[in-house]
């Protein structure tokens, strides 16, 4: 392995202006989702990889949506290693709240700017390269190693990691999945938090302003059950030990990664009323009133006993009726934070001469919902989440080039035998 480990390190070091002008470049072909058309950054993905003479194409559920795949052996049996990133990111917003071009890929004060270069495209860029590296080292490694690029992440991967693990689950499920979503480099993440979007719809006969005796306020009723929503942060959490454990020790590095408190929400449930919509006129009695609420669930705990909790509060409102958004809702996912492959990222990280990651849970959700939930363990090892979902959204070329180095060395060794 040191002679696979130092000829990696090599290229690596040779191909530095190459790597940052393909995170430059990919960032410069818009591929916001929405509307997530991902056609021109899926074709430039597919162009390089043809360029580096490796396995590629496409597998597409939706034509505007199409998943850059590719797959090889080694030079005997071994694990299934699949590469993980998406291509579709964040729509940029109004230009004029960042300082650049969002799509600009501008490489400045040792960064690379843009929408989408810290969510995920840095991690992206560290999968194709690390595909490509170790297909010119295959006769060295074990098993398989299988990239995938997909389109459709940022609304929940209906249409990339799921149809692909779904439709061709001899081909993309694996053994293991390394994914570079933003995490920091201090943290190697195992799990994350799930997802449950609801839709209150309240409905009451209205009235005229001044005759609030005829009816309901359905705005009255909204405030009441959002008071009521709240309160579920309060609800315990039962975890496994060993799950306890990390989440426990990951607390400093959370807090130092994300601002302080997130530390405090990290193993907890959160409610988040994100869009209230009711009433007409100021001095009409409101009939209607809608809510839109984004609850998130710690590692181990579910939808159906949340929705039990849910179900007891809305006994006490017979004038609210629930939409679940399945499509937008996820489970919580976590898998073995002592796997093998997290001992390789956290001695590969060491051994570049960076602290030591911690395992930790993610507050937001990634494509690895999608294996975990099927039995398959799931990292994700990436940049800081500088400007991730704002303007000026920017990743520093060193960290970039060390998630690079991070991911191929791993995966090397992750195939060593």
């Amino acid at each position: 392995m040191t002679a696979v480990r130092e000829t990696i390190l090599a290229w690596i070091d040779e191909d530095r202006e190459k790597l940052v002008r393909f995170l430059s470049d990919f960032v410069r072909v818009p591929s916001p989702n929405p509307p997530g058309d991902t056609r021109e950054a899926a074709a430039f993905l597919h162009r390089q990889l043809q360029a580096h003479g490796v396995p590629v194409e496409y597998r597409t559920a939706k034509p505007e949506w199409p998943n850059v795949v590719g797959t090889f052996g080694g030079a005997g049996p071994g694990p299934h290693l699949v590469l993980n990133g998406h291509i579709d990111v964040f729509p940029a917003g109004p230009a004029e709240t960042w300082s650049r071009d969002p799509w600009s890929g501008a490489i400045e004060d040792g960064k690379v700017h843009g929408r989408g270069v810290v969510d995920m495209k840095c991690g992206t860029a560290a999968s194709v390269w690390t595909f490509i590296y170790l297909h010119r080292l295959r006769d060295r490694l074990k098993g398989r190693l299988t990239l995938t690029c997909v389109s459709d992440e940022e609304t929940g991967g209906t249409w990339g990691a799921k149809w692909l693990i779904d439709t061709f689950p001899e081909e993309f499920r694996g053994d293991c999945v390394l994914n570079g979503e933003p995490s920091t480099p201090a943290m190697v993440r195992f799990g994350e938090k799930g997802t449950l979007r609801l839709v209150f719809e309240i409905e009451t006969p209205g009235a005229h302003g001044a005759y609030t005796h005829i009816s309901k306020n359905a705005i009255k009723i909204a405030s009441d059950l959002i008071q009521d929503l709240y309160r579920l942060e309060e609800l315990p959490v039962e975890q496994p030990e060993d799950i306890k454990r990390a989440i426990a020790a990951s607390l400093p590095a959370i807090e130092t990664a994300l601002g302080r408190g997130a530390g405090g929400i990290l193993n907890r449930f959160t409610v988040s009323v994100g869009v209230i919509e009711g009433g007409i006129k100021i001095n009409m009695l409101p009939g209607h009133c809608r809510l839109e609420v984004d609850i998130r669930l710690p590692v181990c705990a579910t939808h159906e006993a949340l929705m039990r909790e849910i179900e007891a509060i809305l006994a006490r409102y017979p004038e609210v009726a629930l939409k679940p958004v399945w499509t937008h809702s996820a489970e919580p996912s976590a898998c073995d934070p002592e796997h093998r492959m997290v001992k390789i990222l956290r001695a590969t990280v060491k051994g570049l001469g960076w602290p030591e990651p911690v395992p930790s849970v993610s507050l937001g959700a990634t494509d690895m919902k999608h294996w975990r939930h099927r039995g398959v363990p799931g990292y994700v090892y990436g940049c800081s989440p500088t400007g991730m979902a704002k303007p000026d959204e920017a990743v520093a070329i060193d960290e970039y080039l060390h998630i690079v180095r991070t991911h191929a060395l791993a995966a090397a060794e992750y195939l060593s035998g």
